[in-house]
């Protein structure tokens, strides 16, 4: 339920974004909050409206379900997603939120790799995460914090290039709502197939 709710506010950025004309200016959503618009970018500054507005309801309701506290991660989004969404429409200016996906992707990288100074025993912070089920060496689980924090480092990579690269970014909406998800889901398909003999479900067949 969790997760689904993480994903909720990329799916409203992305119907919003897809159903707004980029040369309105006037679109009402805009104009309830008193703001701008721009030139020919209205359908990410409408978008970026609907995502930090989700994104606060969103992260309002996890605070309050999750006992009045919120993750590490999930204050990390929440702050960058209103700090970079909140530049984004103050300058009717894009740039912005288009580069808070390739800052928190490499923060997570960054965060993964420096893990174990901060960590008890300087273990990994994958092995914290999935510990209960995966049997590994301690050079194993070494091998698996970089793996992950090249996945995060690989997404950051992804959103800049789609961002700011390929095609003027005329594609960067798309990939922004689903790009982290296909990724993601590809990447966990190759990590249970080269660790499948490492489960500890195995132990039990």
């Amino acid at each position: 339920m969790k997760s689904l709710l993480d994903f909720l506010p990329l799916i409203i950025f992305y119907v919003l974004y897809k159903n707004t004309d980029k040369a309105d200016a006037n679109h009402p959503l805009l104009s309830l909050f008193g703001l701008s618009g721009g030139v020919n970018n209205n359908h990410v500054l409408v978008g970026t409206l609907g995502l930090v507005l989700a994104t606060v309801l969103v992260y309002g309701y996890l605070f309050i379900s999750q006992k009045f506290r919120l993750e590490k991660q999930q204050w990390l989004v929440l702050i960058m997603t209103v700090g970079f969404g909140g530049l984004t429409l103050a300058l009717s200016d894009d740039y912005y939120i288009r580069l808070k996906a390739v800052l928190i992707n490499l923060a997570f990288a960054l965060g993964i790799v420096i893990s174990p100074v901060f960590i008890k025993n300087k273990e990994p912070v994958v092995k914290k995460l999935f510990g209960p089920v995966l049997a590994l060496s301690p050079q194993g689980w070494i091998r698996l914090n970089w793996a992950w924090a090249g996945l995060f480092a690989l997404m950051a990579t992804l959103h800049a290039f789609f961002a700011f690269v390929f095609m003027g970014g005329e594609y960067w909406g798309e990939f922004t709502a689903f790009g982290d998800i296909i990724v993601m889901m590809t990447f966990m398909i190759i990590m249970f197939v080269v660790l499948r003999k490492h489960f500890k479900l195995n132990e039990h067949a």
